[in-house]
């Protein structure tokens, strides 16, 4: 019996050894929850670089040979975290499971090809005939690409005459998109849904609110679009697309984890002459250029379009709210798509005639010598409350400011917002006013008490309310000041309503510690 089994390894180890090759070219419905970039503060995501991540969950069918097989999931995101793969509905389970990192390129088509026989094609540039010719690469990108043909051993693209390289294959182990490869055992053939999932950095998303004053200037509405940012290679078509809001508490770099497919660098150059020689050694190739992320600028906007302001227009389509743990959910009721290097909004939340109060505001720190006049930042602030039109939780974001002119909306301030949570005290910085202007000058002291003057004008035809938050040097007390203070954020607070085409002043001392 041990000789028969011999005998068989002997004649047939193709059958005893084969492993069948099952490849599916992409998801047949996919899942992209989006987190935000926990690192990132207030304002828009960076539509160049994305630097929150994704989780992503794929359904796939395929048909499953009996016994080994290794399945290719092909069009995986290239920023997938491989170890994070989950895969689930294989009844023979998961043995091992690859990233399949080198991509096919020039570089990577030459070096896998090495000592194997190409076919060399040269064009004349006299008569534009082609000709065609055998060669075996000898040596791999690296400065210059190596050739024998019939002829000798020559360098590509030195002859003075355009050449080129076709292949008959492409090398074993270069792969068009990013793969994920497992290897299973399946007990019979029989055809299976699959589901991959796993973790993909190259994604974030962020609120962008438009803010528009009404013509009282006592009441805006404000709009904001939730907006998606892809910064993979890979698109996913009719895609469930939900946005996780909040700040997750993430302990792994997901970067470090990213297995990046290797990019050879290709330099095909020809050295001049009396430069090969052991005195003078070839000059080096240029290294190659960072890796830049190519600029997204597909921007799809799930909306129906109107003519009247973003901010009174009815949508088509709005996310949805849900509660995931202490974490806000926004849930795309239809499935969209998440086109790869581009960027996807959908209507997040309609707000119409939210009250809110004006107030010019300045942060200020004790100076030792004469001070500049400055303007004061122009700051709508409102209540994140039901009641005061509100109540809901506000993304971070960039935020546009438009005001009334004459009949016409036109930007006022582009600037940003940070989280704010139901009931908190929510703000939108409206620019620098240069009508409310402040100085601080440093007046004679007494010992070691410092005097300061605070002195704000208001150029404006109407009163001018103002918050001044004043620093509290550490280990210096208050001894007096011009005006009662109060105290926000570990600062010392003056609040003014300063006169139409007038002044408001205030003096306060400071003493050093003894």
């Amino acid at each position: 019996m041990r000789l028969l089994l011999a005998c068989l390894f002997i004649l047939c180890p193709t059958a005893v050894w084969a492993q069948a090759v099952v490849t599916s070219h992409g998801p047949d419905s996919a899942s992209v929850t989006v987190y935000r970039d926990p690192d990132r503060g207030e304002g828009g995501i960076n539509p160049q670089f994305p630097s929150g991540f994704a989780l992503i969950s794929e359904t796939r069918s395929m048909a499953l040979p009996a016994g080994e097989s290794v399945i290719r999931f092909e069009g995986v995101a290239d920023g997938m975290i491989a170890v994070s793969a989950v895969v689930s509905g294989l009844p023979g389970g998961v043995a091992q499971k690859n990233r399949d990192a080198r991509l096919l390129s020039p570089a990577a088509l030459l070096d896998g090809s090495l000592g194997n026989r190409v076919h060399l094609r040269r064009t004349s540039r006299a008569t534009g005939k082609v000709v065609e010719q055998d060669a075996v690469i000898r040596s791999g990108p690296d400065g210059a690409v190596v050739l024998q043909t019939g002829e000798g051993v020559e360098a590509l693209r030195c002859s003075g005459i355009p050449e080129t390289l076709s292949y008959d294959s492409v090398p074993d182990g270069l792969s068009a998109r990013p793969t994920l490869s497992v290897t299973t055992v399946s007990p019979s053939a029989m055809r299976a849904t699959v589901t991959l999932t796993y973790l993909a950095t190259g994604f974030d998303w962020g609120a962008n609110y438009v803010a528009k004053v009404a013509p009282d200037g006592r009441t805006l509405d404000l709009f904001a679009w939730l907006t998606v940012a892809n910064g993979n290679d890979a698109s996913f078509s009719g895609a469930q697309l939900l946005a996780v809001a909040g700040r997750l508490n993430k302990q792994s770099d997901y970067d470090a984890l990213v297995e990046r497919a290797p990019s050879p660098f290709l330099s095909l150059q020809c050295w001049p002459m009396a430069t090969t020689s052991t005195d003078s050694p070839p000059p080096m190739p240029a290294p190659p250029p960072a890796p830049m992320m190519e600029a997204i600028s597909d921007i799809v906007v799930t909306a129906q379009k109107r003519t009247e302001s973003l901010a009174a227009a009815p949508v088509a389509m709005m996310a949805k709210q849900e509660e995931l743990g202490d974490l806000k959910l926004y849930r795309v009721p239809q499935r969209v798509n998440v086109n790869a290097k581009g960027q996807k909004q959908v209507a997040l939340l309609q707000k119409t005639g939210v009250p809110f109060q004006l107030y010019y505001a300045a942060s200020l720190w004790p100076l030792n010598g004469e001070g500049e006049s400055q303007p004061m930042t122009r700051m709508l602030r409102m209540q994140n409350r039901a009641r005061d039109g509100l109540g809901i939780p506000l993304p971070a974001g960039g935020v546009a400011l438009f005001e009334q002119t004459k009949g016409e909306s036109l930007l006022l301030a582009d600037g940003g917002m940070r989280d704010h949570a139901v009931g908190e005290e929510t703000e939108i910085n409206g620019g620098e006013s240069p009508q409310v202007q402040i100085i601080q000058t440093p007046l004679p002291g007494r010992g070691k008490v410092q005097i300061y003057r605070i002195e704000i004008s208001n150029a404006l035809d109407r009163p001018a309310p103002a918050e001044v938050k004043i620093a509290k040097p550490d280990g210096e007390a208050l001894v007096g000041s011009s005006r009662k203070l109060g105290e926000k954020d570990g600062a010392w607070l003056w609040t003014v309503t300063v006169p139409a085409n007038g002044k408001a002043q205030l003096t306060y001392e400071l003493k050093e510690p003894d």
